[in-house]
């Protein structure tokens, strides 16, 4: 019987690490890449997973250790040894029959609608994978609606699609199967419950037996995760920040992010009791007023209107008005624009915005950071990248411009033009639009005369560019006309105070008044 030991690989540069989360127990049985342990140390956290199918003997280590390198934390049985283990010590003087078909025999899943909370019914928006197609542990397969969220259902195991059993429009209660899934035996995600081994001759039965995913838990505490549970969460499509752990020292747990994702399909999360809950928003027949044309909106409405209001209700929004004499930059801008032309450029003005932006988050680091998780410590950047809000037909994209503090205005230019472009073409991807340190909003080519932005969490500062406009400006003895830019600091309270606002927007007016400290 072999038995093999699982060492803590290469940790880079530290000599120890610490073991925060310990995930499985003896007797446990997993599948590969499995996570078993979760390591961390002054800069991240990372799982050391099963490099094979089998049972855990022993746990050689607990929460609180410090290991290095080379450390045996685990010792692993086979997956072989561990079956031919458990029906030896079930059934100790029977004769075991041994099957003929393969070990990796086919076994079907049915995949049916988890906890859906107090709603009936909820409608089917997305089919994302087809029949025929070889999905992952946890990929999404659809994704369902109800009048508060969205959630995608995963996986339950890697395998082929052997049905979709719903189509878009499909309306699917608790219970409903909406998929099949044929996996290998040995590949196959388990159930909740251990695998019981028969006490008595038995054969494999030659149809393949049917397994349903189990049923979403509930509870919560905000708290840490580790990779594989933020990976799981983003699959969901869940804001790992809104979810509360109870796990070890508060860590969040697989079973804390599907008890999220049925609360919120339940409307629940994040209300209040008492007189201070929101109330149910009104169900008007509007046809009683007159004629009404419905319009589904699209997932990126979906998408960027529950981002908001996330952002709206989670952070206290503080606005900070201003405006910057461009007089000089909007003179200089234009004696450049042939020049950029040339370079295949377009210089704007928000080329310009974006550089100087950067002079001020420099000078102010709490306007490049964002909060901790769990609220107790800002997370400072010693990067520069800025987002960039882009109208698009299908709604608002944010791309982001990397590294801004290490590019010239031309250079800025041409990646402004090439991501716009993209984003309205709807070829951006998705990691184009991740990553940003704050958030610029121009309204100048539209009109108006001011507006607030949402903050674009979690970034803790977003801001609100109107049209300039020429106006009168008293010089101590006249008024000269100048070109006047109004703009909009939206900040987060929790981080920012009002007088760090007040001279981040008043040192933003100097650099864009002489853009020389742009070069600074």
């Amino acid at each position: 019987m072999s038995e093999i030991e699982i060492k803590v690989p290469d940790i880079g540069d530290f000599d120890v690490v610490d073991v925060i989360e310990v995930l499985v127990k003896p007797g446990d049985v997993v599948a590969l890449e499995d996570p078993l342990i979760t390591l961390e140390s002054d800069k991240a956290t990372m799982d050391i997973p099963a490099p094979q199918p089998g049972e855990v003997v022993s746990i050689l280590v607990s929460v609180g250790d410090r290991v290095g390198e080379g450390t045996v934390i685990i010792t692993l049985r086979s997956a072989a040894d561990a079956a031919s283990t458990a029906v030896s010590e079930s059934a100790p003087s029977a004769p075991i029959a041994v099957p003929s078909a393969s070990p990796a025999s086919a076994t079907l899943f049915e995949v049916r609608v988890p906890d859906i909370g107090d709603f009936d019914a909820v409608d089917v928006i997305e089919i994302i994978a087809q029949a025929g197609a070889a999905v992952a542990l946890e990929d999404p397969l659809l994704t369902l609606e109800s009048d508060k969220a969205t959630m995608d259902i995963p996986a339950p195991a890697a395998g082929i699609v052997a049905s979709i059993d719903v189509v878009v429009g499909d309306k699917v209660r608790e219970g409903d199967l909406i998929a099949t899934l044929t996996v290998e035996t040995e590949n196959a995600a388990q159930p909740a419950s251990p695998v019981e081994v028969p006490r008595a001759p038995a054969s494999i039965p030659k149809s393949p037996t049917r397994v349903e995913t189990p049923p979403l838990p509930a509870k919560s505490n905000k708290a840490y995760a580790s990779p594989s549970i933020r990976k799981f969460a983003r699959e969901l499509g869940v804001d790992i920040a809104l979810v509360y752990g109870t796990g070890n020292k508060s860590r969040i747990l697989k079973t804390d992010v599907q008890a999220h994702v049925k609360e919120v399909m339940r409307g629940t999360r994040g209300q209040a009791a008492g007189s201070f809950a929101l109330p149910a928003a009104p169900t008007i027949d509007f046809t009683k007023f007159g004629s009404v044309e419905v319009t589904p909106l699209n997932k990126i409405r979906k998408l960027t209107g529950q981002n908001l209001h996330r952002s709206w209700i989670t952070a206290p929004h503080v606005f900070q008005m201003d405006e910057a004499d461009i007089t000089e930059l909007e003179a200089f801008r234009k004696s450049k624009a042939d020049e950029a032309e040339q370079k295949g450029a377009k210089l704007t003005l928000l080329t310009f915005l974006v550089k100087a932006v950067v002079v001020a988050l420099k000078k102010f680091p709490d306007f490049n950071a964002s909060l901790s998780p769990d609220g107790e410590a800002l997370i400072h950047k010693q990067y520069f990248h800025i987002g960039i809000a882009v109208n698009t037909e299908n709604g608002l994209m944010v791309p982001v411009i990397r590294d801004v503090d290490n590019k010239g205005l031309y250079e800025i230019a041409l990646e402004v033009r090439e991501l716009s472009t993209k984003a309205r073409s709807r070829k951006i991807s998705p990691a184009e639009m991740q990553g940003a340190c704050f958030t610029i909003s121009s309204l100048g080519g539209v009109g108006g005369t001011a507006f607030t932005p949402i903050i674009n969490l979690p970034e803790v500062g977003i801001l609100g560019i109107s049209p300039s406009a020429m106006k009168p400006v008293w010089r101590g003895s006249e008024f000269v006309p100048r070109l006047m830019l109004p703009f909009t600091l939206s900040y987060d309270h929790r981080v920012i105070d009002g007088v760090a606002a007040a001279q981040f927007t008043r040192y933003l007016t100097t650099v864009l008044g002489d853009i020389r400290h742009i070069l600074l």
